[in-house]
């Protein structure tokens, strides 16, 4: 007779295995990239179609439209009738640098468990998980954008691959690196030995340029809110469909982030051009003749602006200042570290919002519109002293009254212990008895 005996339940001592990190952190990266390039298809594919309902060409067309436009986005350039456009829409980047930090994070988080533990890393043990997952992260990712400036190119389109591949190192450097770091703990690990002052400075670098970016969208959200008239007549000469005012409106939304460097710019005080011998800025408007874009609707009138426009310019240095104050109040820090935190934060958010214009411009068409964008040397200048001086402002506020409750304490500190010193003193007086 045969007795059907069950395994006893043990439990499972070793640790589970890591997944490969060649495996993951080369996936990770072909994923970031795919992700914006699979929408970008499917809108050129919906765009061809809503265009002519399908009367012209065929889907591959749209599609090929869309890998353009993801290519457009990573520095590509495109040649259009003969013409070289360069001018690269920001909006298709901030989509893809979204698509590597969040596909980086999860790669960070799946490759922590490579490498040296917490403790072996802090007693000097080298560590290259980080590292390796970065090369293999970028080569994921380049792997998909030479394929894809392969498959697209053409004889009427050129896009250059070593453009593509040169912001994607850019994206790689100052996204996907950072977001791998952050996922893996590794950031945190060596966060911890850094002073805390250029902690402190980094974060008055990162509060300054969000903000002064987030006032600069406002500012030409609300010119072309106050000129949706002429936006709404410049799009009606074009006599197009709903759909394809749809789109139109959509590749108007891929450059608002170049309008608001470009509203940056301006509000620093050198200005932009829109074409070769214009000059956009608080001092004077000199324009020529634009091409049909609603988004340029936004710019003011030609001319010399009011005085309440020249009174902006204040705005990046005060906001500066409060920014700095307010991010720097909650540090424990020395009064000193407290000025030169916010001193050096400005400086690197000015340094770092110009080098942002400079990616805002290029050419945008043939003759005069090959120049578009900041004046990027008068920007550079006019960013570090008014972000460097409005920041070491706040800061300098914040660090006098920290220094006067230094003094308050060390005052009340030498008097608690003149008091003890007092009271430890033995009495010099002689007691008196009965016998006295």
């Amino acid at each position: 007779m045969t007795s059907l005996l069950t395994r006893p339940d043990t439990a499972r001592t070793d640790a589970a295995r890591p997944r490969p990190l060649v495996l993951i952190a080369t996936l990770g990266g072909a994923m970031a990239a795919a992700g914006p390039l699979v929408v970008l298809l499917a809108a050129g594919v919906i765009g061809w179609f809503v265009s002519d309902a399908g009367a012209h060409g065929a889907p591959r067309g749209g599609m090929r439209m869309g890998a353009l436009a993801w290519l457009a986005g990573h520095g590509s350039g495109l040649t259009v009738e003969g013409v070289r456009v360069t001018i690269v829409p920001l909006g298709i980047t901030a989509v893809a640098a979204w698509s590597m930090w969040r596909l980086g994070h999860r790669v960070g988080d799946a490759v922590s468990g490579h490498g040296p533990d917490a403790d072996r890393i802090s007693d000097g043990e080298r560590d290259l998980t980080v590292p390796t997952a970065v090369a293999l992260f970028f080569a994921g990712y380049a792997v998909v954008a030479v394929l894809t400036a392969t498959l697209a190119a053409g004889t009427t389109v050129d896009p250059s691959v070593p453009r593509v591949l040169g912001w994607t190192l850019l994206l790689t450097a100052f996204v996907g690196a950072p977001a791998i770091a952050t996922g893996s703990g590794r950031a945190a690990i060596w966060a911890a030995g850094v002073p805390a002052s250029v902690r402190a400075g980094a974060a008055v670098a990162g509060a300054v340029l969000s903000r002064l970016l987030v006032v600069s969208a406002l500012l030409v959200l609300v010119s072309l809110a106050v000129s949706f008239g002429d936006a709404a007549t410049m799009t009606a000469r074009l006599h197009p469909s709903p759909g394809e005012s749809a789109l139109y409106a959509v590749a108007n939304a891929l450059f608002l982030p170049n309008a608001s460097l470009f509203a940056g710019s301006w509000l620093l005080g050198p200005g932009f051009a829109v074409g070769g011998a214009t000059v956009v800025s608080p001092a004077a408007v000199v324009l020529g003749p634009l091409p049909v874009f609603p988004l340029l609707a936004a710019l003011p009138a030609v001319g010399t602006p009011p005085g309440w426009a020249g009174a902006l310019m204040l705005l990046p240095p005060l906001l500066s200042a409060v920014v700095a104050y307010r991010t720097l109040r909650t540090r424990v820090l020395t009064w000193d570290r407290i000025a030169l935190a916010g001193c050096g934060g400005g400086l690197v958010a000015g340094l770092a919002l110009a080098v942002l214009a400079a990616l805002s411009g290029g050419a945008a068409g043939p003759g005069r519109m090959r120049f578009v964008g900041p004046f990027v040397p008068d920007v550079l200048v006019h960013a570090v002293t008014s972000c460097g001086v409005g920041a070491l402002l706040g800061a300098g506020v914040l660090a006098l009254l920290r220094r006067g409750d230094e003094r308050r304490a060390a005052a009340a500190a030498l008097a608690d212990e003149l008091a003890d010193e007092r009271a430890d003193e033995p009495s010099d007086t002689t007691p008196v008895g009965p016998e006295a």
